[in-house]
């Protein structure tokens, strides 16, 4: 495991309070909630070392359906709305 580098985030309250429920709905630290963020969107915007941009509207690799964007296709709103 590479070695990691500490550092201080000054950040918004309510933008903590957001990030520790979300960590602790997907069973991770708040450090690695963050951790876990950024990668997908550095990910997503080809900024990753080694990884290409990601198409619009797609879900990062590994990502559940829950995290990905809502699908404006109208054959995918219908199936959601149980149609």
């Amino acid at each position: 495991m590479a070695a990691r580098k500490p550092f201080l985030l000054r950040i918004d309250p309510e933008v903590l309070t957001a990030l520790q429920r979300w960590a602790g709905d997907e069973l991770r630290s708040v450090n690695g909630q963050i951790e876990f963020v950024l990668r997908r969107a550095l990910q997503r915007e080809g900024r990753f070392p080694g990884r290409e941009k990601q198409p619009a509207g797609a879900g990062a690799p590994g990502t559940a359906p829950s995290e990905r964007p809502p699908s404006t296709d109208s054959a995918a709103a219908a199936e959601e709305a149980g149609s």
